[in-house]
């Protein structure tokens, strides 16, 4: 009998050798992120979980399974995607942005779910309110206070009066920007003329088609529009038509400025939440979050093409002036 036991002890600690040596096995927990889409804003978002998971302990190469799919702006994709990582079972799906969160959501109620990338989370009907939900789903917002975007706009463009919106009617979160930024226009005289792009190939005409019809464009963290931003800066450059952004990546890629959210940072965030999941804490328990690191970006270069000249103030107050 002794020697019975001695024997299974061994066969034991053999196996659990074995599994450290191949990746750490042994209580190793999984997580599976999904994208709508790859994009800069996106992609940070991606690297700040895993960077944070890795600083408290959670290594890849070590104790902790990781797969990321990206559903490449397709909301059938999506849902593919996001019905196969609830069928493994994984100890926590992050879904970044609006369409991967619906997806995600629509598929488990018992997976613990953490969005993020998400401007309204009540509105995509991710959870009933920001407080604790008490469900399986929890997560980090990229909701901008709208009138400080309305500030910047008018700071670009101190005489616009017709401000121009391309964004996708299909995307929650957009929808909602369209109706408060069109209540806080008009408290300042001003006015929103909508542009539908529902596909990223439908960006440049639809930017085209608010030519000379309005004095500035602004687009807000649209996945449809950020992922194909260049096709929206061509246009501005040929039409001189002024482009102000949400995303501060936007500003690297042409727009004239951005008082945006650090997306990194945002990433990082949700890894917090996400760390407090795999340590045993309900999702349902964790209220939403929002980060109010807000970080002004502007382009000079792009001002020059946009034909429009920047105050000294306002290059001053940047936390990045990008001159190409």
């Amino acid at each position: 009998m002794t020697m019975l036991k001695t024997s299974t002890k061994t066969l034991l600690a053999g196996a659990v050798a074995l599994a450290l040596l191949h990746g750490g096995a042994v209580n190793a927990q999984t997580v599976k992120v999904l994208s709508i889409v790859d994009h800069p804003a996106l992609d940070a978002i991606r690297d700040g979980v895993r960077a944070e998971l890795k600083s408290a302990g959670y290594d890849a190469d070590k104790n902790l399974k990781w797969e990321y799919q990206s559903a490449q702006g397709n909301t059938g994709t999506a849902a593919q995607i996001a019905r196969k990582f609830v069928g493994d079972q994984p100890s926590a799906i992050v879904a970044i942005a609006t369409p991967a969160a619906q997806a995600v959501v629509a598929s488990t109620k018992t997976v613990p779910v953490v969005y993020s990338g998400v401007t309204d989370p009540v509105a995509a009907q991710l959870v009933k309110g920001w407080q604790a939900s008490g469900t399986n789903v929890t997560g980090v917002s990229d909701k901008l206070p709208l009138d400080k975007q309305v500030a910047l706009i008018k700071r670009v463009v101190p005489k616009a009066k017709t401000v121009g919106m391309v964004y996708n009617p299909g995307e929650a979160n957009s929808v909602v920007v369209v109706k408060e930024l069109k209540t806080l226009l008009a408290k300042e005289g001003m006015t929103l003329r909508e542009a539908a792009a529902p596909r990223t190939v439908d960006i440049g005409s639809a930017a085209k088609s608010l030519v000379g019809k309005v004095d500035v464009i602004y687009t807000n963290t649209d996945n449809n529009v950020v992922s194909a931003y260049e096709a929206l800066v061509k246009v501005a450059n040929e039409s001189k038509v002024p482009l102000v952004a949400a995303d501060t990546d936007s500003v690297k890629r042409g727009a004239i400025a951005a008082l945006g959210i650090n997306y990194g940072d945002l990433g990082v965030q949700t890894g917090k939440i996400v760390v407090r999941i795999l340590k045993g804490e309900k999702p349902g328990a964790i209220p939403s979050e929002t980060s109010d690191k807000l970080e002004l970006f502007v382009n000079t270069s792009a001002a020059e093409k946009q034909g429009v000249t920047l105050s000294q103030d306002l290059i001053k107050e940047a936390k990045q002036v990008i001159k190409q």
